[in-house]
């Protein structure tokens, strides 16, 4: 019998010795000692706002890890009771359970202590976890493997307990385990199902917590509330028999139905989704340089964002939009708004446009390119939430149908920055990021149409011209160049007045006449030049249409046009991130405003100038802004608007405020049909007055409302017009008012 026993035990010692050394790669390698002594899992990485407020998160396994302080003594209890009743008593192995593994080997598990627990989830032991611990010969080979993976476990929880204290892996196996719902580690858990920090659970919810971790998808109280309450309620009699709680209070405990407060992290909640995805695509790029992985690193990611502007940009968005989207739904009832050029229906629109989305490109594959089974299916209705303006709904639609439904959405963008060091302070890509992820700031570019004309007037500026300087309102033609025709632009009115206007006047009105004599006299390859050096990276057409914006660009582009007028002739590339951590807070990377002085400080003081004409001048385009929200600052503005009115556009700029936006359909044939309801100063320059007035509103934005700072040294030119005009000059131009000052409750019923 004693040879029997110590034959036993030299088995069992030489094959633990064959596991820990790996002999003949027959089991896997173990960790290092360096991976034990940082043990690592995967932690989502934090994007804050500029004033510390969390934006969102980038991660696989949504996990933030707590701190033992934070982890309160029912939750500790809870564990214990549970998994481990011997945790303090045992060295990692508990010889009592040793038996109980031996036995459920066959079911893959049993018997484990929280330090074993701990070393499976953290180094990946089990078969089903592919990595190079479990790539040897042995590994995967039923029972056998199993057994492998438990000695593996054995080994590793040792270790664990010679280098970490109790609390350190109680703190290690809260913060690994998964609770379901993509919620990884106590913190996300208790914030997911109860919407509270770890410290503030009672000692039911404590218990509903620990009870999920054995098996998410089984007692889950979200998807099997009854199932998980029995388990919750079991939990609650492990603590009592461990003396935890006393008999009085499980049984109130016991009682208590499961209240949840359940919400999923995902990348369409919270503050500036559109921004934090536009960020990501910069930080991958980063990571993959450094050798940092974005979503497991448990990064700190700081923003220039302002939470308040970004809660006050997103505001007035769904405010406008949901009001304009009234108007064009009520402007196309009954009709189909996708048109051509002459206003008739594109034939075939929603089967060709459907034929880009990545669903028909999947049922093509799926079905082999039968296109009558691909057919039938973009044709069956099924029920899907859709959006609305007045929240989620559940419809009945078919995949063509939803479509449709989208397709007659009015999209927008919306992007401030601050022009004096580039920060960008609030981003919105479009009406809702669940349901449009398409970014309307960077990622979308369209023709910006008048709020180019800046640039075309700031090369002429550079090459000598006066804000002063007269021009008639008549025509001028670009004759035929290379099988071109001749080019005569007309303006926004149509025809011409043959009076003569300033320079300052003409930018003000948004004259095409005179614009497009400027481009004539400058050249179009000169204004492309202009506008690269402005911050344009687009490509722009050396075309005579150059200056009205027939080139597209994007919001973020012009943005930094605009911001370099403000900013004293210096461009500055906006600046979206200052600063990476990593986990423990140390600064991985700051980072640096780009900037390029591209124009005089006297011509950037006479653009600003020259821009705020359009809010005070008679007849200037964006007067509203003084007139109807009476903002009593002074303001520089530009509105935009293209052919058939596809786009409409703004651009508003402060001291230390530059704002751009865009709004139109997602498609450039969707859109109103005429001015009163299309051009810039009626569809776009609303959104401004709304934005600006929640901004100064709110006392906690430091905001300049004070007038643009004058250049360092005297101009050397002449920029107060009235002394060569008059004001009986300036003010007697045939002009639609009602076309250039909307009022601010939108058309008349009656013409709609």
């Amino acid at each position: 019998m004693w040879v029997l026993f110590v034959s036993g035990v030299l088995v069992a010692g030489g094959y633990v010795l064959a596991v820990n050394s790996n002999f003949l790669n027959l089991f896997g390698r173990m960790p290092n000692l360096k991976s034990l002594e940082n043990p690592r899992s995967e932690l989502a990485s934090e994007i804050y706002s500029a004033d510390g407020v969390l934006l969102g998160k980038y991660f696989r396994e949504n996990r933030t890890p707590a701190e033992y302080k934070d982890l309160p003594q029912n939750l500790i209890d809870a564990l214990v009771a549970t998994e481990d009743v011997r945790f303090e008593q045992h060295s990692g192995i508990d010889p009592r359970s040793i038996s109980r593994a031996v036995v459920a080997l066959g079911r893959g598990g049993g018997g484990s202590t929280l330090t074993q627990q701990v070393a499976k989830v953290l180094f990946k032991t089990r078969p089903d976890q592919p990595n190079t611990l479990n790539d040897g010969l042995l590994n995967g080979s039923g029972k056998v493997g199993i057994l492998v993976a438990k000695t593996k476990e054995w080994l590793l929880a040792i270790r664990l307990e010679r280098n970490y204290t109790k609390r350190e892996i109680l703190r290690m196996y809260l913060n690994t385990v998964e609770y379901g719902s993509n919620a990884y580690g106590i913190n996300t858990a208790a914030k997911t199902f109860f919407n509270k920090a770890p410290r503030n659970l009672t000692t039911p919810e404590a218990a509903t917590l620990v009870g999920i971790v054995n098996a998410p998808g089984r007692f889950s109280p979200k998807v099997h509330p009854d199932r998980s309450r029995r388990r919750r309620n079991w939990v609650l009699r492990q603590m009592a028999k461990a003396h935890y709680i006393p008999a009085n209070e499980l049984a109130a405990d016991t009682a208590q139905p499961i209240v949840l407060h359940y919400s999923v992290e995902n990348a369409a909640k919270g503050l500036a989704p559109y921004f934090r995805t536009e960020v990501a695509k910069s930080l991958l790029a980063w990571a993959k340089e450094t050798d940092h992985d974005l979503y497991a690193d448990g990064l700190k990611i700081y923003t220039t964002i302002d939470s308040r502007m970004q809660q006050h940009a997103e505001a007035a968005v769904n405010e406008h939009l949901a009001l304009q989207q009234k108007w064009f739904s009520a402007h196309w009832k009954g009709q189909l708004p996708w048109r051509d050029e002459n206003g008739k229906v594109i034939p075939n629109f929603l089967n060709i446009s459907m034929r880009r989305t990545e669903r028909y490109k999947s049922l093509m594959k799926i079905y082999d390119g039968n296109r009558d089974s691909v057919n039938y299916y973009l044709r069956k209705k099924y029920k899907m939430q859709v959006f609305s303006w007045q929240g989620e709904k559940e419809v009945l639609m078919s995949p063509l149908d939803s479509l449709a439904y989208y397709k007659r959405y009015l999209q927008a963008g919306f992007m401030a920055m601050n022009p004096l060091n580039g920060q960008v302070k609030a981003w919105v890509g479009g009406p809702n990021f669940k349901y449009f992820k398409f970014d309307h700031v960077r990622q979308g570019k369209r023709q910006p149409g008048s709020t180019f004309k800046p640039i075309v007037y700031t090369a002429a500026i550079d090459q000598g011209y006066s804000p002063c300087y007269p021009r008639p309102d008549v025509a001028t033609t670009f004759p035929a160049v290379a099988g071109r025709a001749p080019y005569t632009p007309q303006n926004f009115e149509g025809g011409y007045s043959g009076r003569t206007f300033t320079l300052r006047q003409a930018l003000a009105r948004s004259m095409n006449s005179i614009t497009a004599w400027l481009v004539y006299k400058l050249t179009p390859e000169i204004v492309v030049g202009y506008a690269k050096r402005l911050g344009i990276t687009s490509p722009v057409d050396a075309v005579p249409s150059v200056g009205f914006g027939a080139s597209d660009c994007s919001i973020f582009e012009l943005c930094g046009v605009y911001a370099t007028f403000v900013n004293k002739g210096v461009w500055t590339a906006p600046v979206m991130v200052t600063r990476i951590e990593d986990k423990n807070g140390n600064v991985l990377r700051e980072f640096q405003p780009q900037t390029k002085e591209v124009l005089s400080e006297e011509t950037a003081y006479i653009m600003t100038n020259m821009l705020q004409a359009s809010t005070t001048e008679p007849g200037g385009t964006s007067t509203i802004l003084h007139t109807g929200f009476k903002f009593p600052n002074e303001i520089g503005a530009k509105t935009g608007t293209t052919s058939n009115y596809s786009d409409a556009w703004f651009m508003g700029i402060t001291p230390d405020l530059v704002c751009g936006m865009w709004i139109g359909g997602e498609d450039r044939s969707i859109h109103f049909r005429t001015g009163a309801y299309g051009q810039g100063a009626r569809l776009a320059l609303p959104l401004y007055g709304i934005f600006m007035k929640k901004v100064y509103a709110d006392k906690d934005i430091a905001i300049n409302r004070g007038p643009f700072p004058l250049p360092a040294k005297p101009l050397s030119i002449e920029i107060d017009c009235s002394k060569y005009t008059g004001a009986a000059q300036r003010d007697t131009i045939p002009y639609d008012r009602k076309m250039a000052q909307p009022d601010l409750d939108g058309p008349d019923k009656q013409d709609i």
